[in-house]
């Protein structure tokens, strides 16, 4: 594939970015804590070393997708260089909350909180990643009718791509591990805190509902997610939060209120704690609901 160079389009209406395609051929990129209002779909080409993001740290190497959902704080770390292809996309121009059923990222590629950041790239995948930059390039040098209609094309099968490449390797990383019982626990886990979240925060609850001690559930935990128990409820929590804040011009009183918490000044200090800006700020510069509005 040819040098990307950078393409860059800016919503009309508010002057921000709205899609973005571009080279990355040094470590300067993304070699300090990012928090970006849009979509990061990072794919690695050359070079390896260590993303942190959220609370965690992983290894990437070549031929790796790293996704990163709006305000989700992560950083690069190498000692070579890193070459890689990167899309930036605002939920404005494409909101995969709103448009789940055609592409089913969101709990995949996106706020997933039991997976690793990131998606092996095999070699069809590759393939088809390379043609579609190729077109999305084209398309972003000649501008004609319905340019963002077809940027979007292109983008859903990227994305649909990488989630059908990550729903496919999900299953190797639960069944690793030494105990046999940990994946039944961390299968009922995941249960528990989908159903859960809204009423119970507390990692000592959790551990009630497994019949396990708060201290064994930590430790499997941490092995298997690379999270404490606490930072899973936290992301859980704060991921349906954006989804409210996205989607819904409920206030966020409303929002905390449904999520667990009477006090919505708490609530908006444990948001921008892990969010690192508050609900309002969140909506105001990343929600769909004020884009349609």
């Amino acid at each position: 594939m040819t040098d990307l160079k950078t393409f860059t389009l800016i919503n009309p209406q508010n002057g921000n970015l709205a899609f973005k395609l571009f080279s990355v051929d040094d470590n300067s990129s993304f070699n300090e804590i990012q928090r970006l209002n849009y979509y990061s779909l990072i794919w690695i080409q050359k070079g390896n070393g260590k993303v942190k993001v959220d609370f965690s740290e992983y290894d990437f190497s070549e031929n790796q997708l790293l996704a990163f959902a709006p305000y989700q704080p992560f950083m690069l770390q190498s000692d070579a260089t890193i070459e890689a292809k990167a899309i930036h996309f605002h939920p404005d121009f494409f909101c995969i909350l709103k448009h789940h059923q055609e592409v089913a990222c969101n709990g995949v590629l996106f706020n997933n909180i039991y997976e690793p950041p990131y998606v092996i790239i095999d070699d069809s995948a590759k393939a088809t990643f390379n043609m579609v930059l190729e077109q999305m390039k084209i398309e972003m040098q000649n501008p004609a009718l319905a340019q963002y209609e077809l940027l979007i094309s292109y983008l859903k099968i990227f994305l649909i791509t990488a989630s059908r490449l990550k729903k496919e390797q999900q299953p190797k990383t639960l069944s690793q591990g030494e105990d046999n019982s940990a994946p039944f626990i961390l299968q009922n886990l995941k249960d528990y805190i989908e159903s859960n979240f809204k009423t119970k925060h507390s990692a000592s609850d959790y551990a009630d509902l497994l019949n396990i001690t708060p201290k064994a559930l930590a430790k499997i935990t941490k092995n298997h997610f690379n999270k404490t128990l606490t930072n899973l409820i936290s992301e859980r929590i704060i991921i349906e939060a954006k989804r409210e804040l996205y989607l819904t011009d409920k206030a966020v009183k409303e929002i905390a209120y449904e999520l667990g918490y009477d006090d919505e000044h708490y609530f908006s200090r444990f948001f921008k704690n892990n969010a690192e800006v508050s609900p309002q700020m969140y909506r105001d510069t990343v929600g769909f609901a004020r884009a349609m509005s």
